[in-house]
């Protein structure tokens, strides 16, 4: 049985990682100013920032279902069998189009469409997994399985430095986001499940870096406590724009999840669908299970 893995590029994955990881990755669409880009195709990110400063107007689309088909349909010349992981369906509605398609007469019992509840460096980890999975011989709908049990073993905690796009996205009103940014307040974000959800608020980075750190190990010896002593749980860390702080907050978490003997291998940019509504200088620390 040969299972070919398919991801959105909400995962993080770049096109040249994809090629190195024999997977494939389905480019999200943005509209800038009325005109369409596609992620690491058309849009990489030092051009989506130079819009961003520029206060384009910036939108995240779905990938187009005929062009889902057409991945599928040339897989499965070379494949038995699909294992498409989208970004999660609270998120998008791409994941309930592509499972939608993937009940039609051509792709029924060949492709499985996964709701991962994950996003951005999570919905990487549950990418890697499943390509371990398909190279151990697990069929389509092993890997399904597996992966919707382990769905909910992540954790995702950012800061972000403004709550203009936040606002701008309609995650607040136009009253507390004029409040916040009087008072100097940074949000932090969870995204536990399928949705984006405020956990905090602070009054500086230095305190809101404290709470996420703090956090995380509160996950770890709860929720991840099973994955730490087995050794299937991994920590990341994701910023946007500026890799240099998220290098800094590394360090710092790094020293304080020194007694679990766990360290931050991943430093990765947050995917353009998710830097869309939080903007540049956000940092992130997250875990999850690991196959």
């Amino acid at each position: 049985m040969k299972v070919a893995i398919v991801t959105d590029s909400n995962s993080g994955i770049t096109q040249e990682e994809a090629k190195q990881l024999g997977i494939t990755v389905i480019p999200m669409p943005f509209l800038i100013n009325g005109e369409e880009y596609f992620e690491d195709i058309s849009l990489n990110q030092e051009d989506f920032y130079k819009k961003l400063f520029e206060d384009a107007d910036v939108s995240t689309s779905q990938p187009s279902i005929y062009n889902i088909n057409k991945v599928w349909t040339d897989l499965l010349k070379s494949y038995d069998q699909i294992v498409h992981i989208p970004m999660s369906s609270g998120l998008s509605a791409s994941c309930a189009t592509a499972t939608a398609s993937s009940e039609s007469d051509e792709f029924k019992g060949r492709v499985f469409v996964i709701d991962n509840k994950r996003i951005s460096i999570t919905q990487k980890q549950s990418v890697l997994d499943a390509i371990k999975l398909a190279k151990e011989g697990k069929t389509g709908s092993e890997i399904k399985d597996f992966l919707l049990e382990t769905s909910m073993k992540a954790s995702i905690y950012i800061m972000v430095s403004t709550l203009k796009y936040l606002k701008k996205g309609g995650r607040l009103t136009p009253a507390v986001a004029a409040i916040g940014s009087l008072l100097k307040i940074k949000p932090v974000l969870q995204i536990q499940g399928d949705k984006l959800d405020k956990f905090s608020q602070v009054m500086n980075v230095s305190v809101g870096k404290k709470r996420m750190i703090e956090q995380i190990i509160k996950d770890i010896e709860t929720r991840f406590q099973d994955e730490l002593n087995s050794k299937h749980l991994t920590v990341f860390m994701a910023y946007t724009y500026d890799k240099q702080k998220c290098l800094e907050f590394k360090a710092e978490a790094e020293k304080a999840l020194e007694k679990y003997n766990i360290k931050i291998e991943v430093v990765d940019p947050l995917s353009l669908s998710v830097s869309c509504h939080i903007g540049e200088n956000a940092i992130a620390i997250a875990c999850s299970y690991a196959y």
